[in-house]
């Protein structure tokens, strides 16, 4: 049997271990929940390079004691040159998913540091910005050993990356690692120095700005300064859920942090959280749920400044009501719809103080556009390219905010506890989500198993274009047969594929215990304090 991981002074899981560590001893020194996690979001910034980074997005629950939890929305929007005519100009039918053209959206996740930071401050005292990049700085600095995923994803994606601007000099100098290899960053690590001396602003407004747009302009993204200094990272309300368990939360639009909260709504409705845990009803009951959500994700989901309707109205009670008796428990309703790429990381994090936070950070694609702005060690997302060229939601315009798989879950439960959650994996995320939740809370299994167990997957997620119905291995035969027979298009995976994501959670009872787990599927752990 799996268990849980559990201490009481704090805890920090992560899909690397030295992200998990680096947060930790951050709370060791007296650090917050949130000041361990930036310290967790810079190392794996440097650790799992094909994951996340600094030239990307993140997406923060933050939950203190006594107080709504708040989220911050640190999304970067696309450049003011990001026009259709910029494409037709260069021959694009279409936007570019690798390149300096893919490369189109400023990157927030730092400017969502430091606003984290500042929802922090009234929480006593504040390690400086320094102490929280220093382990990042060192892994940059000394080097790290290459991951397997990171290995096999530079091997597969070879071709896309290989010539990109500053691509291989960062990532692969002797040509494609290997597992185990060493990796150091020395630009990177002079990058987060500037920023642990000059301040986090330096990003978007500094030297630093400078220095990024000039590389950026120099590779031929149409991205500028000006670009950099117009972004500012938002703290917003979360979207909330209310279930029989407890209060849910999430990021709004423009992320599908309301799908996620919306699987889980129609799920309460379907009256069946006392069948077996992973068995047809609730496999069956999730995935009919989930193409419920994704139905409306896809057709309105884009910059709340551009949607048409208030994504908040489909958490209400009555639209669950009638979204969910349109779900046969029976049958599988027809699909594939529109899919929505993307990959990522997910980290949580607990502090003694029961402050808990849930964070999600990405480049969207493995190493994102694969540009690296000359002498920065920055990779840049490729977000951007989740925008079209063509009408509909999330057609391009300047200063746009993209659609994001990103969402990082956080529940206030009924019995008191505090329970942050979350994923990698584009369409994974929610159903990922979706299943541990379900199996921890609804169905009562031991955190960790509810994270280890057999995981499916409805659509594309990384590393996968097909959009039927996938299951790892370890599904028993007859859920599966039962599957099938009510007409779903099912595909057998491998165990404890990276296909199904990097799954975690964080929890805080009432009496002070903090419980975390981490998925086999990665190569993290969860570190207490």
């Amino acid at each position: 049997m799996l268990y849980s991981k559990t201490c009481i002074g704090g805890m920090v899981t992560a899909p690397h271990h030295l992200a998990a560590q680096a947060g930790a001893a951050v709370l060791r020194e007296g650090g917050n929940a949130v000041e361990a996690m930036v310290a967790a979001a810079a190392a794996i910034a440097v650790v799992y390079p094909h994951m996340n980074g600094i030239g990307g997005d993140g997406f923060w629950v933050i939950s203190e004691p006594g107080r709504d939890p708040v989220a911050v929305q640190a999304c970067g929007q696309s450049a003011a040159l990001a026009t259709k005519d910029f494409y037709a100009q260069h021959g694009d039918a279409a936007i570019p998913t690798r390149g300096p053209r893919a490369a189109l959206t400023v990157a927030g996740a730092v400017g969502g540091w430091a606003a984290a930071l500042d929802v922090a401050k009234g929480w006593g005292k504040s390690l400086p910005v320094s102490r929280l990049l220093a382990d990042a700085i060192h892994h940059a600095t000394a080097g790290v050993p290459v991951t397997r995923s990171q290995a096999e994803l530079t091997h597969d994606k070879w071709d896309e990356l290989k010539d990109q601007p500053g691509f291989a000099e960062t990532y692969a100098a002797q040509g494609a690692p290997a597992l185990g290899d060493i990796l150091k960053q020395p630009a990177l690590a002079a990058t987060l120095s500037r920023l642990a001396e000059a301040g986090l602003d330096d990003y978007y407004r500094g030297d630093l700005a400078q220095k990024l747009a000039a590389g950026l302009e120099q590779a031929g993204s149409p991205l500028r300064a000006a670009d950099l200094a117009a972004y500012r990272a938002q703290v917003v309300k979360p979207l909330m859920v209310q279930m029989k368990s407890g209060s849910i939360y999430n990021l709004p639009p423009p992320t599908q942090g309301v799908s996620a909260l919306m699987i889980l709504g129609l799920f309460d409705r379907l009256g069946i959280t006392q069948a077996q845990a992973d068995g047809f009803e609730h496999i069956h009951g999730l995935v009919e749920a989930t193409k419920r959500a994704f139905i409306l994700r896809n057709k309105y989901v884009t910059d709340t400044a551009h949607m048409s309707v208030n994504a908040a109205d489909w958490l209400l009670p009555d639209a669950l009501d009638r979204e969910a008796a349109q779900i046969d428990m029976q049958r599988a309703a027809p699909w594939p719809h529109v899919p929505k790429p993307g990959d990522t990381i997910w980290m949580g994090a607990a502090d003694a103080q029961g402050r808990v936070v849930s964070y999600i950070q990405s480049i969207f694609w493995e190493f994102g556009s694969g540009v690296v702005p000359s002498g920065t060690g920055v990779v840049w997302q490729n977000r951007g390219a989740s925008f079209t060229l063509d009408d509909g939601a999330n057609q391009l315009q300047p200063g746009k905010l993209p659609f994001h798989t990103l969402n990082p879950s956080l529940a206030r439960l009924k019995d008191g506890r505090t329970l942050a959650y979350g994923t990698m994996g584009g369409e994974g995320q929610p159903q990922t989500q979706a299943a541990v939740y379900s199996r921890h809370i609804l169905f009562g299994q031991n955190m960790q198993a509810a994270v280890s167990a057999p995981r499916w997957l409805l659509g594309r997620t990384w590393g996968a274009a097909s959009t039927n119905l996938k299951l790892e291995g370890r599904v028993p035969e007859q859920v599966v047969d039962a599957l099938k027979r009510a007409g779903h298009d099912v595909e057998i995976v491998a165990d404890y594929t990276d296909m199904m994501g990097h799954a975690g959670a964080v929890c805080v009872h009432p009496g002070g215990l903090i419980e975390g787990a981490t998925d086999p599927r990665a190569d993290g752990i969860c570190a207490g304090v």
